[in-house]
């Protein structure tokens, strides 16, 4: 009788693991530039390409408040800042493929038209040009607010008086 080598299980779990992380990752990322897009450009964009997909509402808009929380110096402990006003929705296409959206604001078709992308994105995505080009006018608005904001930037400092020393 010969021995047979089990295949490497913790191995195979990690990959999976892994390409679960990769997954996870990627859809934070395109849902995360998918709330951040303005109604209109996620309007135009799936009336243009994908305006003859079918689909339905899972969960209608709502609208609703969440507890945004905050750390002292960005590594202190834990506080609630205050609400903040959110939109959720969720729709299946017509392949039964379901997206989901949270939006800051009371933006319903905002929170619609970033669900279906999320959708489209599940399904094959399809729009993934779309969302590039959206992190990259993201990427430069954040620069360039940046840059304006550094520019009114004032250091303070003390000088030391002779009598000091």
């Amino acid at each position: 009788m010969t021995a047979q080598t089990a295949p490497d299980v913790p191995a195979q779990e990690k990959d999976q693991k892994s390409n679960a992380d990769a997954a996870t990752s990627a859809r934070q990322r395109w849902m995360a530039i998918l709330a951040r897009t303005d109604r209109t450009t996620l309007e135009a964009e799936w009336r243009a390409k994908f305006g003859d997909i079918a689909w339905s509402h899972l969960r209608e808009p709502q609208i609703g408040m969440v507890m945004v929380r905050g750390r002292a110096g960005g590594a202190g402990q834990r506080f609630n800042l205050g609400e903040m006003t959110v939109t959720r929705c969720a729709v299946t296409l017509a392949d039964g493929t379901v997206g989901h959206a949270y939006v800051k604001g009371r933006d319903r078709f905002q929170a619609q038209y970033a669900a279906l992308f999320d959708a489209i994105m599940l399904r094959d995505q399809a729009s993934s040009a779309f969302i590039d080009g959206l992190a990259d006018q993201q990427a430069a608005a954040k620069r360039d607010h940046a840059r304006k904001v550094a520019a009114t930037k004032v250091d303070f400092f003390t000088l030391v008086r002779g009598e000091n020393q």
